[in-house]
């Protein structure tokens, strides 16, 4: 019997490889966010339509003013503020997860969701006591930036307390976010209790989170830094699977362990509290998410992060519709929504690890 060279030979797939579902399933998704983007677009209460729309436009007539109004200057901007927003929620729990080896890991366990809350109600409540020099210089910006800067300043805070001698211990980034998250509650609950009735709307409907208030100036100023903390993620990729062996096998392979955490952090940073400042707060996107596409095609975090930004912005897009028109011509919060369809799954994520989370 002549023997093949092995160059000759057909490569073997390895058992338990499931990179090509990945594959398969990355491809599916980004046909599916093409899809229920322009089925988002023509989504609404009001009777414009999109079909029309282009029709209008192929033909070469002037769409009419209203049309132009909702679909350019309210649905497009709201479109792509629910897909970066959901993307970068997915992303940042699909990092924090693969971060802390466990499942059940999103950017509100350490604290990031609440300091850009406590920012956002700082910057609420305490508007009216501002100087108006300075109210006037940011105007409607005040609260996203307040959100912003209390994400940061959590995470800053986190980064100090965790890290010792040049090395940041990711337990010790758990317990500290745990208690940070508490201390923040509490601060969050005394500057409430100073407010009045309007602000005190304000902050319910900013805490339940909602896209109603996208907009080109918001959507230009938090894009980019969405966008920038998403194209970095998948640099994660090689040591985010490095870490899950541990990291000292990881630091055995060539990993530095210590830039892959400081990385890991600044982007999950960076995109919660973005994504937080001009959505308010979305929850179970970046647990549901990441641990749904584990379960689908592995945890191979190459496609991982990938398949998480393409699915978190498909899954806010059908929330978001959901929200504008259950209750039409009122709008239900998005956070109501995500928590409805995240609850459940949830907990089921919860029953399911019981026997890992058993001490």
């Amino acid at each position: 019997m002549v023997a093949l060279s092995p160059d000759l030979c057909p490569p073997q797939r390895i058992k338990g490889d499931r990179s090509q579902r990945a594959r398969r399933l990355g491809l599916a998704l980004a046909a599916l966010l093409a899809v229920m983007t322009v089925i988002s677009l023509g989504w609404g209460a009001s009777g414009t339509s999109l079909t029309q729309a282009i029709l209008d436009l192929l033909a070469g007539r002037e769409l009419a003013v209203q049309d132009r109004v909702v679909l350019m200057d309210i649905r497009l901007p709201r479109v792509l503020m629910g897909i970066f927003v959901g993307a970068s929620l997915a992303v940042s729990g699909a990092v924090m997860q693969g971060l802390f080896r466990n499942p059940l890991a999103d950017p509100g366990i350490v604290g990031i969701s609440s300091g850009a809350s406590l920012g956002a109600i700082l910057a609420i409540v305490l508007a009216s006591a501002l100087p108006g020099w300075l109210t006037g210089l940011f105007g409607w910006y005040l609260v996203p930036v307040g959100a912003f800067a209390g994400g940061w300043a959590t995470t800053i805070t986190l980064y100090r307390i965790a890290t010792r001698r040049g090395r940041t211990s990711v337990a010790t980034m758990l317990l500290a976010g745990i208690a940070l998250g508490a201390i923040i509650g509490a601060v969050s609950g005394l500057v409430i209790l100073r407010a009045d009735d309007r602000e005190l709307r304000d902050v319910t409907f900013w805490s339940l989170g909602s896209l109603a208030g996208a907009n080109w100036p918001k959507l230009l100023v938090a894009a980019p830094i969405m966008a920038l903390a998403m194209i970095h993620a998948p640099w994660l990729a090689r040591g985010l699977n490095a870490l899950a062996l541990g990291e000292a096998a990881a630091a055995h392979v060539g990993i530095r362990v210590q830039k892959v955490k400081n990385r890991a952090i600044l982007t999950v940073a960076a995109a919660t509290g973005a994504a937080v400042a001009v959505s308010g707060g979305i929850g179970f996107v970046g647990i549901v998410v990441p641990h749904l596409l584990r379960l689908a095609s592995g945890p191979d975090h190459r496609w991982l992060l990938v398949n998480s930004a393409l699915l978190g912005a498909v899954t806010l897009l059908i929330a978001d519709m959901i929200s504008r028109t259950v209750i039409a011509p009122a709008e239900l919060p998005i956070g109501i929504v995500t928590a409805i369809m995240g609850g459940p799954f949830f907990l089921w994520i919860l029953l399911r690890n019981r026997g890992v989370l058993d001490l």
